[in-house]
C-alpha cells in the first residue's frame, strides 16, 4: 500500500496542476459567453481573445435574439480582472479601457454578498459615440441619432440583495451635438441628464436639463423600489417648428407646439 502513494500523490498534484492552469489561462471567450447570456444577446463581445483575467474584443450592441440591429464600437474593448480584496471581503477588480472613449481605464469592483452583490463603479469620465444606442433595437433605430454622449460620475455603488436593487452615489450623462434622421435640422441641440441617489439606497431621482439648441427638452422623474416615473416636455424653437413637427410627434403626446413626455 505505502508504493501507492507517491503515484497517489503524483496524480493529486497533476490534477490541481491541471485545475490550476484552467483558472489562471481560461480563455477569453468564456467571459465573451456570459456576457451574452447575462445581457440576452444585447451586449456582445465578439472575436475575444487573450484569457478571462486579461483579454480583448469587438464589443457589440444588438436588440437582443433575432434582431437584425447591430453596432460595434470603434476599436473594440480590453479588460483586466483580479481577485482583491474589498472593505475586507473577497472582490474582483475589472478595468476597462476602450481605446475610442476612456482617457482613462474604467475601474470597477464586484464583491459577492451573501444573498446578493455589491458593484462598485470608481470616478470616471468617458464620451461615446452615441450612434451606438441604434444597435439596441427599437425606439433607437427609428431615431437614428448621432453626435456624442459623456459620461461622467464620481463615483456610484449597486447593491443587489434577495433580488432588490438600491443605488448610492451620482452621475450625469450629457448627450452632445445631437441629431437624428427624423429631422433635417442638425444639429438638434445638447442636454444633461443628472442622476442623484438618495442615501437611502431606494430612491433616485433624475433632471433632465437643454444645454444649448433649437430642440428644448426638460423633465425630472424619481425611481422608486425598480419603479420610474419621469414626466418632461419637447418643444421647438419658436423658428424650428417647422423643421421640428415630426420629431415631436414621436416623441410624445402633442400638446400644442409642445410634446409631453411621460414613463411609468
Amino acid at each position: 500500500m505505502n508504493g501507492l502513494w507517491p503515484v497517489r500523490l503524483a496524480w493529486l498534484g497533476g490534477l490541481i496542476g491541471l485545475l490550476a492552469a484552467l483558472v489562471v489561462f481560461a480563455p477569453a471567450h468564456w467571459l465573451a459567453s456570459a456576457v451574452t447570456s447575462a445581457t440576452g444577446g444585447q451586449l456582445q463581445l465578439l472575436n475575444a481573445r487573450g484569457t478571462v483575467w486579461n483579454g480583448q474584443a469587438d464589443l457589440v450592441f444588438t436588440g437582443g435574439e433575432g434582431s437584425r440591429t447591430q453596432t460595434a464600437l470603434p476599436q473594440g474593448l480590453h479588460w483586466q480582472l483580479a481577485p482583491r480584496l474589498a472593505s475586507g471581503s473577497p472582490a474582483l477588480a475589472l478595468d476597462l479601457r476602450a481605446p475610442c472613449c476612456t482617457p482613462q481605464p474604467m475601474a470597477l469592483t464586484l464583491i459577492p454578498r451573501l444573498g446578493g452583490a455589491e458593484l462598485r463603479v470608481g470616478a470616471t469620465s468617458s464620451l461615446w459615440p452615441a450612434e451606438l444606442l441604434v444597435g439596441l433595437g427599437t425606439p433607437w433605430n427609428t431615431l437614428r441619432v448621432e453626435g456624442q454622449l459623456a459620461l461622467q460620475t464620481t463615483g456610484l455603488t449597486v447593491r443587489w440583495d434577495q433580488g432588490r436593487a438600491s443605488l448610492q452615489g451620482e452621475a450625469a450623462i450629457e448627450a452632445l451635438d445631437l441629431a437624428s434622421r427624423l429631422s433635417t435640422l442638425r444639429p438638434l441641440g445638447s442636454y444633461r441628464m443628472s442622476m442623484r441617489a438618495e442615501a437611502d439606497g431606494n430612491t433616485t431621482t433624475l433632471e433632465l436639463q437643454t444645454l444649448h439648441g433649437a430642440l428644448q427638452l426638460q423633465g425630472s422623474g424619481r425611481w422608486v423600489g425598480g419603479r420610474l416615473r419621469f414626466e418632461g416636455v419637447a418643444e421647438a424653437a419658436p423658428e424650428s417648428e417647422a423643421a421640428l413637427g415630426n420629431l415631436l410627434n414621436i416623441m410624445g403626446r402633442r400638446q400644442g407646439p409642445r410634446s409631453l413626455l411621460n414613463i411609468g
